[in-house]
């Protein structure tokens, strides 16, 4: 049961720099755990470089490009060197997202064109290249990451990115009707605060650079008393990803320790 055994996942924003575990690392990696053969992409060659690194030093199979997600020229490509490398794209994992500050008044048009595309249109072409593999094939799981803030005010004033996760959402959900019959499967996972990486930049746009006091008031946010870690959204992609979820579609798996519960 829940093995992944001859599949091939493509995993957007599978990089993390230096120490600690991503949400795309770690998902590459349990699903690389789980029998499957990786092909990764990242913005930051390095970044995706040092992930497959850990991931084969584990015996792991991957992959790995460097691709700007929001060029549809760019997605062709890394849709197109997958298929050559393993003939087949059984599972997608859009995981790219970034957060920017700002409302309607304070945004400038500028960024908020750039969260659109970050953290929607990217997950929008890669479903444009893949659902027709995955059709032809008879199938496959999407997984589109997208988060809490698309659900309610999460306590940051991020409206491009709270709009563009929302949207996410529904994109995911309407789309996972439409090809229902062809045995292509979309959900999202939506996580909650997690402790990643990215929390340091997050402290620097939201908090001033205040890094502990930034952290100690999430922890405090969760009602688990704690954020999360990238390994509780790598199972869940783990999840929605194997057979054992093929009647799983159109849903949002979220991954929260109980916050938007207990929130507005």
């Amino acid at each position: 049961m829940f093995r992944l055994d001859g599949k091939v996942a493509l995993v957007t924003g599978c990089g993390t720099l230096g120490e600690g575990w991503g949400n795309g690392k770690a998902t590459a990696a349990v699903l690389a755990r789980l029998g499957a053969s990786i092909f990764g992409c990242d913005l930051n060659i390095d970044a995706a470089q040092q992930s497959a690194a850990a991931i084969r030093s584990e015996g792991g199979t991957i992959e790995v490009l460097q691709c700007d997600v929001r060029d549809a020229k760019q997605v062709a490509d890394l849709i197109a060197s997958c298929m050559a490398k393993y003939g087949r794209i059984d599972i997608l994992v859009n995981n790219v997202g970034r957060s920017e500050p700002g409302d309607p008044v304070t945004m400038s048009e500028e960024a908020w064109n750039d969260q659109i595309d970050v953290n929607l249109t990217s997950a929008f072409l890669c479903c444009k290249h893949v659902i027709p593999l995955m059709v032809e094939a008879g199938g496959g799981s999407i997984i589109n990451i997208s988060s809490i803030a698309g659900l309610r005010y999460a306590g940051k004033p991020q409206v491009g990115y709270a709009a563009a996760k929302a949207a996410l959402m529904q994109m995911t959900a309407t789309t996972a009707v439409i090809y229902a019959k062809d045995g292509v499967r979309l959900n999202s996972v939506v996580p909650g605060l997690i402790f990643t990486p990215l929390v340091h930049r997050l402290a620097e746009k939201y908090a001033k650079g205040d890094f502990e006091g930034f952290v100690a008031h999430r922890h405090q946010q969760v009602p688990t008393g704690r954020m999360g870690e990238s390994w509780d959204v790598a199972h869940a992609v783990a999840f929605l990803a194997c057979d054992e979820s093929r009647y799983v579609t159109g849903q949002q798996l979220v991954v929260d320790g109980g916050i938007t519960m207990c929130t507005p």
